[in-house]
C-alpha cells in the first residue's frame, strides 16, 4: 500500500509540474518520467491492473461526454469527408506501423499502436491492454502530439497563404455542455454507467474493451437523457493513472531503448506529413472545404486543440472540430480491433 501510495503521489506531482509547464499532455507525460524515474532509481513503483482499468472507464466516459447532438447533426452534411478522413487514417495506420515494423526493432502490435493517430490519454493504456509496449506507444504518441501542435498548423498557415486564403485570426468558437441540475448528481450518474459498461465490456475480453463499452453507454446516456458530465479533474486523474501505469513498468533497459525510436519517429512524422497533404488537398478538391480547414481536419492532434488553433488561422466553422471528433471516436472504437485481428492473422 506505501509503494503504491507513493507512486500515486510522485506521478502526480510530477504529472502537475509537467501540466503547469504547458507540456502537450503534461499530467500523463509527467506522471510517466516520474513514475519510471522511481522504479529505476528505487524498484518501488506499484500500479495495480485496477489502475489501467480505472483509466480506460474514465478516458472512454470522458471521450463519450465530450460528444455533443450538433456533431451528430452535422455529420449529416460532412459525412463524405468523414469517411475519406478516417479511410485516409486507416491506410495511414497500416502503412506507417509495417514500415516501422520493418525497420526497427519493434514488435507488430507496438508498431501499428504506435502509428495509430489517437489521443495521448488513450492510446498508450489501450496499447498495454493489447499486449504492447506501451512505453514506446506513449513516447511515439508524445511525438505526434508536439508535431500535431507546434509544427503542423505553422506549415498549413504557410500554404494557406500561398494560396491566398485568409488566415487572420477570428473568435473561438468554445464548446460548452450546461449543466442546469445538480452537477454531483450527473456525475455520479455519468461515472456510475461508466463503471458498470466498462466492467461489462472488460468482462466480454474484447481489446479496449472498457474502454470501448464505457465510451458508448456514456454517448448513450447523453443523447437520450442529455444529463452526462465530468469534471475535468476526473480527467487528470486518468492521465496520472495512465502514466504511473506505464512508468511503474519501465526500467532502465527501456530507457535505453528509446534510441531505437529516432527511425520510428521519422517514419511516423513522414506519413502525418503526407496525409495531411494528401487527405487535405482530396477533401478540399472534392468537397468543396477551403484548404486550410481540410489540412488542419487531417493533422494528428486533439479537438480541443484544434478548436483554438482552428481560430488562429481563420476559420470560423465547426467542421473542423466534428471531423476531428470523428476521427477520434473511430481510433478509439474500430483502430485496436483491425490491429487486433490483423496480429492475430499474422500469428505475431
Amino acid at each position: 500500500m506505501i509503494d503504491f501510495m507513493l507512486t500515486l503521489c510522485i506521478g502526480a506531482v510530477i504529472g502537475y509540474m509537467f501540466f503547469k509547464l504547458k507540456v502537450p499532455g503534461g499530467m500523463m507525460v509527467g506522471s510517466i518520467v516520474g513514475v519510471s524515474a522511481l522504479n529505476i532509481l528505487t524498484g518501488h513503483a506499484l500500479m495495480p491492473a485496477a489502475a489501467k482499468l480505472s483509466a480506460q472507464i474514465i478516458a472512454g466516459a470522458f471521450i463519450g461526454v465530450s460528444v455533443e447532438k450538433e456533431d451528430l447533426i452535422r455529420l449529416k452534411k460532412i459525412w463524405r469527408p468523414a469517411i475519406t478522413l478516417v479511410s485516409g487514417m486507416m491506410i495511414l495506420n497500416l502503412i506507417s506501423g509495417y514500415l516501422i515494423y520493418k525497420f526497427s526493432p519493434l514488435d507488430l502490435v507496438t508498431s501499428l499502436m504506435c502509428a495509430v493517430p489517437g489521443g495521448m490519454s488513450d492510446i498508450p493504456i489501450i496499447s498495454a491492454d493489447m499486449g504492447a509496449d506501451a512505453s514506446k506507444v506513449a513516447v511515439m504518441q508524445f511525438i505526434r502530439l508536439v508535431a500535431g501542435i507546434g509544427v503542423f498548423p505553422g506549415m498549413i498557415a504557410f500554404i494557406a497563404k500561398r494560396r491566398h486564403e485568409d488566415v487572420r485570426p477570428v473568435k473561438v468558437n468554445t464548446r460548452k455542455s450546461a449543466v442546469t441540475e445538480d452537477p454531483t448528481l450527473i456525475f455520479l450518474t455519468t461515472m456510475a454507467v461508466a463503471i458498470v459498461a466498462g466492467l461489462v465490456g472488460k468482462a466480454v475480453g474484447i481489446p479496449a474493451g472498457a474502454l470501448l463499452f464505457a465510451l458508448i453507454s456514456v454517448i448513450i446516456l447523453k443523447m437520450t437523457k442529455h444529463k452526462a458530465w465530468l469534471p475535468k479533474w476526473i480527467k487528470r486523474l486518468a492521465q496520472v493513472l495512465s502514466g504511473a501505469y506505464i512508468g511503474s513498468g519501465i526500467f532502465m533497459a527501456d530507457v535505453l531503448e528509446i534510441r531505437f525510436l529516432a527511425i520510428p519517429a521519422i517514419i511516423l512524422l513522414f506519413g502525418y506529413f503526407c496525409a495531411c497533404l494528401l487527405i487535405g488537398w482530396f477533401i478540399h478538391n472534392k468537397f468543396g472545404m477551403t484548404l486550410k480547414e481540410s489540412m488542419l481536419a487531417a493533422t494528428p492532434a486533439g479537438a480541443s486543440d484544434m478548436a483554438l488553433i482552428a481560430s488562429d488561422l481563420g476559420i470560423e466553422g465547426t467542421d473542423v472540430v466534428v471531423l476531428q471528433i470523428i476521427r477520434m471516436l473511430f481510433v478509439v472504437l474500430i483502430f485496436p480491433q483491425v490491429i487486433n485481428l490483423i496480429v492475430l492473422l499474422a500469428g505475431r
